[in-house]
């Protein structure tokens, strides 16, 4: 890709996620409260960052910012292990819900779902029997 073009591939992966919905949960469960620079904008980019790449370890994820595009989408220079970690325990789950379910109505949206097409199933681990 030319260096030149005005969207990036890196910025072109978190186009369809609706970060105003992300933001609006960020100032509901607090979480923008006391982040200098690993802000939740920041932190959700360099964790989807992380599972397209599989990154296999928080020491391989923070060393995946020497890379300068990186650092440039994430608007982080570095990050230490310590602050990942923490960042990870205090991130409540319950913010990536909308997410995932405004990207699943997109795709509905996308492919002209109907009831003659195959739906996209979702499957909550909260309903599902247990053994």
């Amino acid at each position: 890709m030319d260096k030149s073009t005005p969207k990036n591939s890196f910025e072109q992966w978190f186009s369809p996620i609706n970060f105003r919905l992300f933001e609006e949960k960020v100032k509901i469960m607090k979480l923008d409260y006391y982040t200098k620079k690993f802000t939740p904008d920041s932190f959700l980019k360099f964790l989807l960052f992380a599972q397209l790449h599989e990154t296999e370890s928080l020491h391989a994820l923070a060393d995946s910012l020497f890379d300068e595009n990186l650092q440039k989408g994430t608007h982080l220079e570095s990050i230490s292990v310590s602050q990942i970690s923490r960042r990870l325990k205090g991130i409540n789950s319950e913010i990536f819900q909308p997410l995932f379910l405004d990207l699943v109505r997109q795709i509905h949206t996308k492919t002209h779902y109907s009831k003659r097409t195959m739906p996209l199933k979702i499957i909550d681990s909260c309903t599902l029997p247990l053994n």
